[in-house]
């Protein structure tokens, strides 16, 4: 670990922990402190385990036993959900009470004594708990997404094709072999011609996969054509890369990684290795202009890349429609207003020319288990050729 790295961490540190303490100390003050029998070092050792859970279990998960991991991960990705509210709503709490010293919102007879504090916990806790109620439904409640797109191309002698899309499933502790279960009877029951995954397979390392026999479950998918995926960051994040390609093609998925496949004489299907793979695999991902300069530009081209930025190199390319997922559209209500201002399409369908692009939410959560900005779908794509 370099002196950069060592400095990002203590800087992280330092402010996930005051995040921290300022949410705990308003909890204990308009709250907890008013429980007679329980001890403030009890509460803070408690709070302290619970904000720390996610990220101690993420990093090391091997540090204790796997039941006892596995329950704090769920505890602490409820916890970074709850903190993520909690952050907005208790500052807007404090500035009223610093404004009512100048403007009267609160009668001063009432400003400050512990009914009120409580009244107003009680209605934080409420409003926090209905949100991670719906957002846990939102999470696990799988829409259909369907889209039905032209391509001004021939396509030998198919005239239609039924591509069923599906990204960022995470699978991992959250996202366990039973979800991943639900998702394939989904899928096959669409009956697709092919199925294409641009990323986000995994959550942070392979081994659930590999210990869930998720392989098995990949294998289940009935599709004329096959199964392709590109790569996530997620993909390479606590694994070896070739590890995880490995144990994707086992389980029957075609990994492409900047590079492409001739379908049924028919079409191409691209896939190109993430940007952000470059450090772990120390090998730089290709130009599009690289990828498709061989290739029969009478057929259509169908890509994956998992990040949907720079849509115009692949509008220069000729790419007749590209798939990609990444954004989650923010997951978590209002961050879905920040991936729409960073990215040009963050969700759902873009045409620019000749090329179309969709964007998914993806089928699975990172971090917190919950949707608020967005639903988890699978999507269905009719395609019709010239």
């Amino acid at each position: 670990m370099n002196g950069l790295m060592v400095l990002v961490a203590i800087l992280f540190i330092c402010l996930y922990g005051s995040i921290n303490y300022y949410i705990g100390l308003r909890v204990w003050q308009n709250l907890f402190s008013h429980i007679y029998f329980l001890n403030s070092k009890v509460y803070w050792v408690v709070f302290f385990i619970i904000a720390a859970s996610y990220i101690v279990t993420t990093l090391i998960p091997s540090f204790m036993p796997t039941i006892i991991s596995t329950k704090l991960n769920i505890i602490g990705s409820y916890w970074m959900a709850i903190m993520f509210y909690l952050i907005i709503i208790l500052p807007i709490v404090d500035l009223i009470r610093v404004l009512n010293r100048r403007i009267v919102i609160i009668p001063k007879g009432l400003f400050g004594s512990t009914s009120v504090s409580l009244i107003v916990m009680g209605v934080v806790t409420t409003l926090i708990i209905g949100v991670m109620i719906y957002g846990t439904w939102s999470a696990r409640s799988v829409k259909l997404t369907k889209y039905n797109l032209n391509i001004n191309k021939t396509s030998g002698s198919l005239k239609a094709l039924k591509v069923i899309m599906v990204s960022d499933i995470h699978l991992g502790i959250m996202v366990d072999n039973d979800r991943l279960t639900g998702m394939v009877d989904e899928i096959n029951d669409l009956n697709p011609d092919i199925v294409l995954i641009p990323g986000d397979i995994i959550d942070s390392s392979v081994e659930p996969f590999v210990k869930e026999n998720m392989a098995d479950n990949f294998k289940r998918i009935k599709s004329k054509y096959g199964v392709f995926a590109s790569l996530g960051n997620h993909d390479g994040m606590g694994s070896k890369v070739e590890d995880v390609v490995k144990s994707f093609e086992n389980a029957g998925i075609t990994v492409l990684r900047d590079n492409s496949v001739l379908v049924d004489n028919s079409f191409y299907v691209i896939g190109r290795e993430d940007s952000s793979l470059e450090r772990a695999t120390k090998i730089k991902r290709k130009d599009l202009s690289s990828l498709v300069e061989d290739l029969d530009k009478s057929k259509p081209f169908l890509l994956m890349d998992h990040q949907p930025g720079n849509l115009s190199e692949p509008e220069k390319q000729g790419i007749d429609l590209q798939l990609s997922g990444h954004t989650h559209r923010g997951q978590i209500f209002p961050a879905n207003i920040i991936t729409n201002g960073i990215f040009e399409i963050d969700y759902g369908y873009l045409k620019k020319n000749n090329s179309q692009f969709i964007v998914s939410s993806g089928y699975g959560t990172w971090g917190p288990p919950i949707r608020t900005g967005s639903r988890c779908e699978i999507v269905e794509i009719n395609l019709k050729f010239k």
